[in-house]
């Protein structure tokens, strides 16, 4: 058998070491995704990882470096097709940009993994985790600097993650919500998500929210049964 003939233990157990560190390490870039139940989770991350692993490490025991480089060169360029995919506009919104981006850092990880950079490929993992995590209260304090002045006419949206069965009486809670505090409904929307969940998005009507009225809303609609994530964002246009 010529399999007989290629195969090297020391070669096998290298390579297994790569496919489990970047299984490993895209997994744990992906929890944070699934656990904001983005479209491409943990499952997506994992497996992204994994495959850059397995394209390179093969071209590396094939051709050496150099077909490794020109693999990797290939996987940047494709992996884009994949996180367009989960790119979707919606009105003057653009959703999934992030979750793109955290695509082509796994396909890094990946990468890295293949080539036996061990190290390097736990560093990135860490780096990406920490971009995703420990910069999101930074963006949304900048988001919200210019809104004090008023100079920024802002749109504000609140947002509830539920089950398929339980979104229309969600709904019509979430506008209650809102209207008792004053604050009327321009749009309400539901929108399918990964994993067999919705999301129950109410947009207000332009106007200059208070920061506590929302944290104060989506707080109480948190502690609701039905609920699996709430959350309330605001959009800046000129």
């Amino acid at each position: 058998m010529h399999f007989l003939h290629t195969f090297h233990l020391a070669s096998y157990l290298d390579t297994l070491v790569s496919y489990a560190l970047a299984l490993v390490l895209g997994a744990l870039i992906g929890a944070e995704r699934q656990y904001r139940q983005r479209t491409a989770g943990l499952r997506t991350n994992a497996l992204v990882a994994l495959g850059a692993a397995a394209f390179v490490d093969l071209a590396q025991r094939l051709a050496g470096d150099v077909e490794a480089v020109r693999v990797i060169s290939y996987t940047v360029s494709g992996i884009g097709f994949l996180g367009a995919g989960v790119i979707m506009k919606e009105g003057m919104n653009v959703r999934g940009l992030n979750t793109a981006a955290t695509l082509w850092c796994s396909a890094a990880v990946g990468a890295c993994a293949g080539t036996d950079m061990a190290a390097e490929a736990a560093t990135l993992t860490i780096f990406v985790v920490v971009g995703n995590t420990l910069l999101r209260p930074i963006v949304n304090a900048i988001n919200r600097i210019p809104l004090a002045g008023g100079a920024l006419e802002a749109t504000y949206s609140v947002t509830l993650t539920a089950n398929p069965a339980n979104a229309p009486a969600l709904r019509d809670t979430l506008v209650d919500h809102l209207e008792l505090m004053r604050y009327p409904v321009a749009d309400t929307e539901i929108v399918e998500r990964a994993e067999d969940l919705v999301e129950i998005r109410a947009t207000l009507v332009s106007t200059g929210a208070v920061d506590a009225d929302l944290d104060a809303i989506v707080a109480h609609l948190a502690k609701t049964r039905t609920v699996v994530h709430a959350s309330w964002e605001v959009q800046t246009h000129d």
